[in-house]
């Protein structure tokens, strides 16, 4: 026997209001000047006795629209990621829309099946963070129809919105911030470059600022995030090579910066005392990190808040042209860049 109770539907409500269905539905739909006061009330007292909750998926329906964004997040272990989901699920509370998240963990079937999923619940936009999402999944992305926008990566060939930060002005800030400071030698790591925009933006930017000042040395150095034995090479020598000199090493994103800082515990070195360190991303463990780690810090919340008002003013009909919406970061200096006497 099956003791669940029945789903309460429209019928019911219509049954106990003593009245037809098309005059619930004008009740539930806000027609309120086709129905008598008398009907109005019996309709709500209707809906309260029996805690009648309508479909909205349902109701969605029948007008053409589901009011459903998809959010598809490529690693939503990066913090940044989930940052940029809160900003995400706060505009959606705001504007009455209902998001659908899908992490794909960088892994291809999953991206593939989550696309269909995404279409197959009529989503009416999609917000993209494709950072690590491989090419195969962003190729099917192009020949979506649906309004979309991107947050942080680009895809190469590809027209979209995108909201993000400003690369090349973060990477001017952080780099005049470690020259103020007095470094004369520094190294910047990133993860291999690809065509992954945010990593070119950064890197030409240190590269162009760098080559004002000849007498200095400016390197750079591609390590993945698992290769420890790279990644110990890539800082011992670097040390080595510039002992006689300040020197500072920065990292391309957060996730690089955690590697970084476990790379340089295994060499003894300290950060703040025998080399300084800067970092792209806020930390929660950053001021923790023995005298702290400088950050450049990104607006995650309102990158992800304003990429969601984007796909809806898209979804509603607006034509302005395409752009990218860029953010500037914020740098919180702590004793990691401190000058370091030599």
């Amino acid at each position: 026997m099956n003791n669940k109770a029945a789903k309460t539907t429209i019928s019911d409500v219509a049954r106990e209001a003593r009245t037809g269905k098309t005059s619930v539905s004008r009740y539930l739909n806000g027609e309120f000047s086709a129905l008598s006061d008398d009907l109005k009330q019996r309709i709500e007292a209707a809906i309260s006795a029996l805690n009648y909750r309508p479909s909205q998926m349902a109701r969605g329906l029948k007008r053409g629209r589901t009011r459903l964004i998809g959010l598809i997040i490529a690693d939503i272990t990066n913090p940044y990621s989930v940052d940029v989901l809160s900003g995400i699920e706060s505009a959606c509370r705001s504007h009455g829309f209902t998001l659908l998240m899908c992490n794909t963990n960088n892994e291809i079937d999953l991206e593939q099946y989550y696309l269909n999923l995404l279409n197959s619940y009529q989503v009416e936009g999609i917000v993209v963070n494709a950072v690590g999402m491989r090419e195969e999944a962003l190729s099917q992305l192009q020949k979506s129809l649906l309004p979309m926008v991107l947050i942080d990566r680009k895809i190469p060939d590809f027209a979209c919105d995108v909201v993000g930060l400003d690369n090349r002005a973060a990477a001017l800030q952080a780099t005049e911030h470690l020259l103020a400071q007095g470094y004369r030698a520094l190294l910047f790591i990133s993860e291999p470059l690809g065509l992954v925009n945010t990593r070119l933006e950064r890197i030409d930017a240190f590269h162009q600022r760098m080559a004002q000042q000849p007498d200095l040395a400016a390197e750079h150095a591609e390590v993945t995030l698992d290769d420890e034995a790279r990644m110990n090479e890539v800082l011992s020598e670097f040390y080595q090579r510039h002992q006689g000199a300040p020197c500072a090493v920065m990292a391309v994103n957060g996730a690089l910066t955690l590697q970084v800082a476990r790379a340089l515990r295994r060499l003894n070195l300290n950060w703040g005392e025998q080399l300084g360190l800067l970092g792209f991303d806020e930390l929660e463990w950053a001021e923790l990190a023995g005298v702290g780690i400088t950050t450049l810090k990104q607006p995650t919340w309102q990158i992800g808040y304003a990429a969601l008002e984007q796909v809806i003013s898209r979804i509603e009909g607006g034509e302005q042209p395409l752009h990218d919406q860029v953010f500037a970061g914020e740098l919180v200096v702590r004793g990691s860049t401190q000058p370091i006497a030599r």
